[in-house]
């Protein structure tokens, strides 16, 4: 069902409901054979939130497509991330509060580390400082591009946004970032004739970023990807009628959150300061997305260990949001990073879903392999999460007569 035909069916309730994205949360057997981050961590609170409620396995995009974190979370927040497209750019200015115009195309930076030969050895940089990044920012705003405006404002720790205004830019540019290290930054290029503007612009930012960093080791150079100008599309208020809030540490889910109308609400850097903010703000808004990163991260470094600490770190911390006594709750995360392929990848995500309406199956704990025999299903659409909340939180009216 898409959004314009479920928002007739909309109606509406005192409940409340919290999607905790615990990112990365999916993985593989560390060891041929044995658990997964998941399956390892101890999570006695989650496990019985799964056995009291219903539980399975969701495609955040589409059978082996690997999903960005974008499309991710468009999907949990029930957009169809086929129709619903936007480039990391965008989402990074709008997590910092960056005012972006109709003449903007944003970019999502890098900083990152090249040996002699320009090859890429660190795609970020070593996860330099957020006060470095500050610095080498302060150094990239002294180039000026005849025509066009260039604004570089920092994100957070190696990541930082670019944005370019002036007439005539189009946003169909290939990403500089190959994914990979090993491999020289890719030169950016047009989709069409509407994009050499920007392309010509992108490749002089940069022969001009590569001069101003060269001493700079480890971030010696940047890389750049999602171009894009920011959409209008409906609003998460005006199609499900709630007053939605974002509780995130990264600047960018705090944009993909504001994209679609929440509201983001400032809170500190742990798993606990998140839970705080919470409890903080309940009785003013009755959807609340709660987003753990440090999950994500840990996967994409390799490191299983830390993964399952920060699962257990959530785990432990739940409880202060059970005493809140929610009507819905859901559990998920926005793509699978197994540290075993330091990266995102397309194996579908654990999912729990807990209200009093539910129909528990027989999931007895919260891990991948049991996950698979649950009552959603090996491969719920990620986007069909969102109305099955409003369901088991009695916000949808009868469909038809």
């Amino acid at each position: 069902m898409d959004l314009e035909m479920l928002q007739p069916l909309v109606r509406p309730a005192e409940t409340k409901i919290v999607l905790l994205v615990v990112d990365g949360l999916g993985g593989l057997p560390v060891e041929k054979g044995g658990a997964t981050e998941l399956e390892a961590a101890a999570t006695p609170h989650l496990d019985r939130l799964a056995a009291a409620g219903i539980c399975g396995l969701q495609q955040p995009v589409a059978a082996g497509i690997t999903p960005g974190s974008g499309p991710g979370h468009l999907a949990l927040f029930g957009y169809d991330p086929l129709t619903y497209q936007v480039g990391r750019g965008v989402l990074s200015a709008l997590g910092i509060g960056f005012d972006l115009t109709e003449r903007d195309i944003a970019a999502r930076g890098n900083f990152c580390t090249v040996d002699g030969d320009g090859r890429v050895t660190d795609r970020r940089a070593g996860r330099i400082s957020t006060p470095r990044n500050s610095e080498l920012c302060e150094k990239l705003r002294r180039i000026s591009l005849a025509g066009v405006d260039v604004f570089v404002e920092t994100v957070k720790e190696h990541r930082f946004l670019l944005v370019l205004r002036g007439d005539g830019l189009g946003e169909g540019i290939t990403d500089t970032d190959p994914q990979s290290t090993g491999r020289r930054p890719l030169d950016p290029e047009p989709a069409g004739e509407a994009d050499r503007k920007t392309a010509t612009t992108v490749r002089r930012f940069l022969a001009e970023a590569r001069n101003i960093l060269a001493d700079h080791h480890p971030a010696n150079m940047v890389l750049l990807r999602g171009f894009s100008r920011k959409p209008r599309w409906p609003s998460m208020p005006d199609v499900y009628g709630l007053r939605a809030a974002a509780i995130a540490v990264y600047p960018m889910y705090r944009g993909v959150a504001r994209l679609v109308g929440m509201e983001s609400l400032p809170n500190g850097e742990s798993v606990l300061d998140e839970f705080d903010t919470l409890k903080e703000h309940w009785h003013h808004y009755d959807f609340f997305y709660v987003h753990v990163k440090g999950t994500d991260s840990a996967g994409e470094d390799g490191d299983a260990r830390r993964k399952q600490e920060y699962i257990e770190a959530v785990d432990r911390h739940l409880p202060r949001l059970l005493d809140l006594r929610p009507d819905v709750i859901v559990v998920t995360g926005d793509h699978s990073t197994p540290s075993r392929m330091r990266a995102h990848s397309w194996h579908p995500v654990p999912v729990l879903l807990w209200s009093e309406y539910c129909r528990p199956d027989a999931v007895p704990a919260f891990g991948e392999r049991h996950c698979v025999t649950g009552g959603l299903g090996p491969r719920l659409p990620g986007r069909d999460l969102m109305p099955l909340a409003m369901a088991h939180a009695l916000r949808l009216e009868k469909f038809g007569a």
